[in-house]
């Protein structure tokens, strides 16, 4: 938990060091998308199962979050999320770190590291910007993070592997398919009606006005 706080916090102070921090205070309609985000997320991990091994499971969103604001936000908009849990008693302080570099960190990456192999590629078609930046990043993270997570714990003696360890990778799928529908159809959502709210969406190229016949020679 030490080495997760620590890790955290080097990832915080970064993140804080990115924020382009004047535009924030002066652009009222980012601060309202950040704080909005911010509550979203929150109200999104309350939604979550406890079971009596201690491991609780809800959805990451972290996938959109990043799309919305671009990574530097996203990891401090997640730290805010975090602070929310922690006030309602349902995070333990100890554990802050460890599950921001699991549920925040490390989802950010993914998406970050999906969205610029995205745009080197520069495509015109609008669904290849929905599905590889939006849908899979979402079902890559928790292919990842579940896993990862998991592995933390039985390492750390503070979770037995059930018997049924076998069948993990049923659950896996069952997991990866409403994350990566709710990350997707919000970031489809934006797409269509508010796309100027994307950072990291590329308007000039991917909702460029199509070409007339008499246009083309």
């Amino acid at each position: 938990m030490t080495l997760g706080w620590l890790g955290y916090f080097a990832l915080l102070i970064w993140a804080a060091s990115r924020t382009r921090w004047i535009e924030l205070c002066t652009d009222r309609r980012r601060q309202h998308l950040l704080f909005g985000t911010v509550f979203c997320l929150f109200a999104l991990w309350l939604v979550r199962r406890d079971f009596d091994t201690g491991v609780s499971y809800h959805f990451i969103g972290m996938t959109a979050v990043t799309l919305l604001l671009d990574w530097p936000l996203a990891v401090l908009g997640g730290f805010l999320a975090q602070l929310g849990l922690l006030v309602l008693g349902r995070q333990d302080v100890a554990a802050l770190g460890v599950n921001g570099l699991l549920l925040v960190g490390l989802p950010v990456l993914i998406t970050e590291v999906c969205a610029i192999l995205v745009e080197r590629a520069q495509p015109r078609n609008l669904f290849v910007y929905i599905f590889c930046s939006g849908f899979f990043p979402a079902a890559l993270t928790v292919l990842i993070c579940l896993p990862v997570a998991l592995g933390v714990l039985w390492l750390d003696g503070r979770f037995a592997m059930p018997e049924w360890l076998s069948d993990f990778i049923g659950y896996l799928w069952l997991m990866m398919f409403p994350e990566a529908f709710i990350n997707g159809t919000v970031i489809s959502a934006l797409v269509v009606f508010c796309p100027d709210w994307l950072e990291t969406f590329n308007r000039t190229r991917y909702l460029q006005a199509p070409w007339k016949d008499d246009e083309r020679g």
